[in-house]
């Protein structure tokens, strides 16, 4: 399947990408800033994420929270994410209501900083600390998100601190970090904006110039510190975290190469062998077989820079200790780094992995993400073109190859959550007992 697009540049550096698809009277808006929690100072962790939030609070000439009402009253959808090296906001809309999606998207980047106020920063400050409170601190296993970088990346590195960041550094943020963080990063040159669905790409050009254009290009971003590491960690790294929760849990991390790599390709097909669907290798030994885990999966994280991590994710069964699982999940891995996978389970793996390539760029929503995506590290988006290729290009040598280099002890990081032993009461005093009311 190969999607049209077609690029271009405004002269304020802001990238341009559009993919026209007249399927179905929709169209879906993406834009991504190049910018994430690597690019955050010590002691001002959290700004990426917090900034995800101060976006939706209005601007110069849209009232606060009028960007969510906008889009809903127009019948459409939208949201943004904060990841480690990036930032992105999106709305999918009926077609005649691209011209609004545009004009908002415009006028948060040019015009955002006029209606900053202390008011606001301090609603979405304690928004972002409940989030944390809410989806790690108080979530069983909620801290791997922040745990498994800071082991898996030395201190000094830019992806090993707290994507959410922590509750001081949040306190901390002013009025002037905000401006300052702004400037910097949510600038015409340090972002793409792709648009995919119902549109009329002679009109949307125009559009697009209308309200972007008169934006000045930023000043330019301080670079971000050399990212090269190692191929491998060179010993085994273990952190055991006792937590409220039934169930241990274990994340394997493995260094591996960075997504767009020819690496990369094999190694992402080393995850689905592993953990991709019911039919992989672990979900197959251990909970199938072996019956250890309730859940087991593997992933990558798509990192760009510097290294990427493949992740195996595994939850044990009721009654199983934290032991018995441990040494499964590595027993497993052993199993492959010893002995190879067949060419069999690379096709089967490359199949799924098409599979979910093909319908995501069918959804016009997820179709301007990836544009994004490959716009923002690669400046290229005809390379979401080429992913189909590239994976088929995959052969067990190629995997076999990478699984011998990479998954070996020296290359893991394990995270191990463990139930917390429960607090002893206190022995009571057998006259207070019988003389409480």
């Amino acid at each position: 399947m190969r999607i049209p697009i077609e690029s271009f540049r405004l002269s304020n550096g802001l990238s341009v990408v559009l993919s026209e698809d007249h399927t179905a009277p929709i169209v879906a808006v993406n834009l991504w800033y190049h910018v994430g929690s690597a690019n955050e100072r010590e002691g001002r962790t959290g700004f990426a994420h917090l900034f995800e939030h101060m976006l939706f609070q209005g601007s110069a000439n849209v009232k606060s929270n009028e960007h969510f009402e906008l889009i809903q009253r127009a019948g459409g959808t939208l949201n943004g994410s904060t990841w480690l090296d990036r930032t992105n906001y999106y709305e999918t809309v009926p077609s005649n209501q691209l011209e609004l999606t545009i004009w908002l998207e415009a006028n948060r980047m040019g015009y955002l900083l006029p209606a900053m106020t202390q008011q606001k920063l301090d609603t979405q400050r304690d928004v972002v600390q409940n989030e944390r409170r809410w989806s790690m601190d108080n979530q069983p296993y909620g801290t791997w998100w922040e745990r498994l970088p800071a082991l898996a990346f030395p201190s000094e590195h830019p992806f090993h601190h707290s994507l959410i960041g922590s509750m001081s550094d949040l306190d901390a943020a002013s009025l002037e970090d905000i401006a300052h963080f702004f400037s910097t990063y949510y600038t015409p040159d340090n972002a793409v904006l792709s648009i995919a669905g119902d549109f009329d790409s002679a009109e949307v050009r125009v559009m697009i110039e209308r309200h972007f254009g008169s934006i000045p290009r930023g000043r330019g971003k301080p670079p971000l510190p050399d990212m090269t590491l190692s191929p491998s960690y060179g010993r085994p790294l273990r952190e055991v975290v006792p937590d409220d929760v039934m169930l241990p849990r274990i994340f394997v991390a493995f260094r591996s190469p960075v997504f767009g790599s020819d690496g990369y390709y094999a190694a992402s097909v080393t995850s689905a062998i592993l953990g991709l669907k019911k039919g992989s290798r672990l979900h197959r030994a251990l909970v199938r077989e072996q019956q250890v885990a309730a859940e087991a999966t593997a992933f990558t994280y798509d990192l760009a820079k510097g290294s990427d991590l493949l992740v195996v994710d595994v939850t044990a069964r009721p009654d199983v200790s934290t032991d018995a699982l441990e040494d499964a999940v590595h027993l497993e891995i052993d199993r492959l780094h010893n002995d190879g996978v067949t060419d069999e389970e690379v096709a089967r793996a490359v199949a799924l992995i098409e599979t979910d390539l093909i319908a995501a760029l069918q959804s016009a929503g997820d179709r301007a993400d990836r544009l994004s995506m490959f716009a923002t590290y690669f400046e290229d988006a005809g390379l979401v073109n080429a992913q189909a290729d590239r994976y088929r290009a995959v052969t067990a040598g190629r995997v076999n190859a990478f699984v011998r280099e990479r998954l070996s002890r020296d290359n893991r990081a394990s995270l191990i959550y463990v139930p917390k032993e429960p607090a002893e009461v206190p022995p009571q005093n057998d006259l207070a007992m019988a003389e409480a009311p």
